[in-house]
């Protein structure tokens, strides 16, 4: 149950963790991405609107026009082109004044590539192009070179998803480490809690054991009566009770290697419906079995006899008067499947996972007139947790159905 604790503790920050550092990252990456996009397409509005230069004759510079920092410099640093189109779509002037690394073959075949987006904006490989109707029907079509500002934005995404990295290695190399002493005051509070039910079991049982013997002597010297025979009733009840409560703290504990063992569960599903089939037929009640031949765990071995005894049990008490209970044990790839279906009407499926709660009863009445204390199928939950297996309810068709799934670890 501890070390399971644990990966979930370990599962729940590792994946808040994850989850934060990626929208962060994301946004970042998305972020830097739209302020070089959005710069670019301002740099191409401001060429536009002063005619295919950033600073017009005469022009002071401001730089808070366009909210895009103009330098006497900017015009140098920027690679661009321009070209304007008839209402033909054919190229009527080029201007490369503004950029060396490109002949008119070149741009031609970039504008082609641009006209084919039907595009205003967009990129086309590391270019980023503006498409402005002129009054004439023609196009002008600013490009700029982004290679250098697409660049950056690529690096800094790799340096986010280097640092991303990082910081998920450190976190778990730290939850590691920490996770034992995260999860410490839960696990000194189970131990207290376990110990303190072993001890007052042990403290329990001398005074029932006094008070039977005093019962038992007061039945022979003064005969039994009502009184006496409920007293003694509920004293063995106790007495159960007690047993039942050391049984579940027992059975929460990790099964330790040295206490496991190979067995056949097989021959335990078996045996185990051998010794219900005359209880159940003593309610009027029928068993079937469908158990597969070969199945073999390591484990604790009487864990599953009490788990076989706590699921046939459960169904004799409380399946419907002539109603067929199934026991199904099979092999699911690698883990073993263990299904106990019996029809019991009136199930209240919004309670069904209250129904491995300790105490938890969903009809007391009838409950203590069978004898249950609302702890079996929390022993059984125990069980199947404790061999690393998970346990489910579910009621279909007036039939209730409990399957335990365990994996076979080696």
């Amino acid at each position: 149950m501890i070390p399971s604790l644990r990966r979930k503790f370990l599962l729940i920050a590792m994946a808040s963790m994850l989850g934060t550092m990626a929208v962060l990252c994301a946004a970042i990456g998305v972020g830097n991405y739209c302020v070089t996009t959005n710069r670019v397409d301002k740099a191409i509005f401001i060429l536009h609107q002063n005619g295919g230069t950033f600073l017009p004759p005469g022009s002071h510079f401001d730089p808070s026009d366009f909210n895009f920092q103009v330098t006497p410099e900017t015009a140098f640093e920027t690679r661009y082109f321009i070209v304007e189109l008839t209402a033909q779509r054919e190229i009527k002037s080029v201007n490369l004044e503004h950029i060396a690394a490109l002949d008119r073959q070149t741009v031609v075949n970039t504008i082609s590539q641009i006209m084919d987006t039907g595009s205003e904006r967009g990129y086309v490989d590391h270019y980023r192009f503006g498409v402005f109707p002129d009054e004439d029907g023609g196009n002008t079509i600013i490009v700029l070179d982004c290679f250098l500002q697409l660049q950056s934005a690529n690096n800094m995404l790799r340096i986010t998803a280097v640092i991303f990295a990082a910081c998920v290695l450190i976190v778990f190399a730290l939850l590691l480490v920490l996770s034992k002493r995260a999860i410490r005051p839960f696990v000194d509070n189970l131990d207290r809690q376990r110990q303190f039910i072993t001890d007052a079991s042990h403290e329990l049982k001398t005074p029932l054991a006094i008070l039977s013997a005093d019962m038992g002597l007061l039945e022979d010297a003064y005969g039994g009566d009502k009184w006496l025979d409920s007293a003694k009733s509920q004293v063995a009840r106790l007495d159960r009770l007690i047993k039942n409560l050391v049984e579940l703290a027992r059975t929460e504990e990790t099964v330790r290697e040295d206490t496991a063992e190979a067995f056949s569960v097989s021959e335990i599903a078996q045996a185990s419906a051998d010794a219900f089939q005359p209880l159940a037929e003593a309610a009027g009640k029928s068993l079937a079995v469908e158990i597969a031949a070969g199945i073999s765990l390591r484990g604790v071995q009487d864990n599953f006899f009490r788990l076989f005894s706590i699921l046939l049990d459960n169904a004799v008490k409380y399946c419907d008067p002539g109603g067929i209970i199934r026991l199904c044990v099979s092999q699911r790839g690698r883990s073993i499947s263990i299904a106990v279906s019996n029809p019991c009407a009136g199930v209240n499926t919004a309670q069904l996972p209250r129904y491995f709660d300790r105490f938890y009863r969903a009809d007391s009445s009838r409950a203590r007139s069978t004898g249950g204390y609302g702890i079996g199928l929390s022993t059984a939950k125990a069980i199947v947790t404790r061999h690393k297996g998970r346990i489910s309810n579910h009621y279909a068709d007036g039939v209730i159905t409990f399957t335990a799934v365990i994996p076979q670890v080696s």
